[in-house]
């Protein structure tokens, strides 16, 4: 049976180590957290030395046929949407590569007549030879699909279920493929199927009761270890941020995640998944990002873009509006320049400044950690 039919069982009977995990987000001191973070600093030593890997999002797509209401890309929202052309996937792949980039991660809206079958496994193909690692972060797929993608070159594949509470998921999810809460749910398990070697699980915080989340985001990634141990997995905590559709979340206190929560959070998984990465985007602020990374951080995105084209300026040529899902040519008058982004950034910091002050707190940025080289027969 896949996660998704035993999801409920396991929360009602957790494992020892999920026990655990639920201790360790309980209220503590101010004393007590700074205990949790100081051995989850000496784990994440431990476990990846002083060692940080980057990466950079790179921004496909931003059509999309779901509607979802606190996603800028919603189908709904009148935004500037536009595609890129293979080539000009290539372009701001060779910037981000020029900037050191060897890891990219390939994001795009789900819109089965743009992101069309063929096109992943043209980018894929595009950029193989440059860039060494690549993810992706599309729409979910069948695991046939997935081992298609694998014997391309992807590598990764990134997943967040956004809340695990499935009121809630129906009620923010209200059109689109993406309505469906179990399909996605078992993403990873396909995933894994077709052989992806890296996997990332995650929620946005803000949607739901966070504690909540938090447990079942650790009861899927417990089950996954168990389940999926020949790939290895990171998890995230993205919180909500600004964007086109200017969703209100509810300022309860026991939905938001504040800056304290999060190292709890963050040292909670550190404690209980050792050898799990845990990824830090730039949503959040440059002065909270150079604070946790010591704590446990093992991956972090930088310099990031979340609209199409966004590094180079590629794809402006095809901009154009859409109403309810259907394309509005813009009027010729028009001064808009530039696609419409997923959610704003806060750190926006350049990526020659980040590596730089990681550097000064003792960490090695990690550009690239795997070639294909690696299976090669000699």
């Amino acid at each position: 049976m896949s996660f998704a039919h035993q999801f409920d069982t396991l929360l009602k009977e957790p494992t020892p180590l999920l026990r655990r995990f639920r201790q360790l987000l309980s209220p503590c001191s101010n004393q007590e957290l700074e205990k949790m973070a100081t051995q989850s600093q000496k784990l994440t030593r431990r476990h990846y030395g002083k060692t940080m890997r980057l990466f950079a999002p790179l921004y496909l797509s931003n059509e999309c046929v779901n509607n979802c209401t606190y996603c800028g890309f919603s189908r709904d929202n009148p935004i500037l949407r536009t595609t890129l052309t293979v080539e000009q996937v290539v372009t701001e792949a060779q910037h981000l590569y020029n900037l050191g980039f060897r890891n990219i991660l390939l994001v795009a809206g789900e819109h089965p007549k743009f992101v069309s079958e063929g096109y992943l496994q043209e980018c894929i193909d595009a950029l193989k030879h440059q860039i060494p690692t690549i993810g992706i972060e599309v729409g979910p797929m069948e695991d046939d699909q997935y081992r298609e993608l694998v014997e391309h070159g992807a590598e990764g594949l990134i997943v967040y279920q956004e809340t695990y509470d499935l009121k809630t998921y129906e009620k923010l999810h209200t059109a689109g493929p993406k309505k469906n809460y179990y399909w996605r749910l078992d993403c990873p398990e396909r995933a894994y199927q077709g052989g992806f070697r890296r996997i990332g699980i995650g929620a946005l915080f803000g949607l739901a009761n966070w504690q909540n989340e938090a447990i079942s985001l650790a009861t899927h990634l417990d089950y996954l270890l168990r389940h999926c141990w020949k790939a290895s997995f990171t998890i995230a905590f993205p919180r909500m941020r600004p964007h086109a559709g200017n969703y209100q979340y509810s300022p309860d206190p026991h939905l938001s995640l504040s800056d304290r929560d999060l190292v709890q959070l963050i040292a909670a998984f550190r404690l209980c998944f050792p050898q799990v990465g845990i990824v830090l985007s730039t949503r959040e602020p440059a002065h909270l990002r150079d604070a946790l990374f010591p704590i446990g951080i093992t991956h972090i995105s930088a310099e990031s873009k979340t609209n199409p084209g966004g590094y180079t300026g590629a794809g402006n040529s095809d901009l154009h509006l859409t109403i309810k899902g259907r394309r509005v040519e813009l009027d010729a008058t028009s001064s808009c320049e530039n696609s419409t982004g997923q959610f704003e950034i806060d750190d926006d910091r350049p990526v020659e400044l980040i590596a730089k002050n990681l550097q000064q707190q003792g960490f090695d940025p990690i550009w690239k950690d795997w070639d294909c080289a690696i299976l090669t027969s000699s």
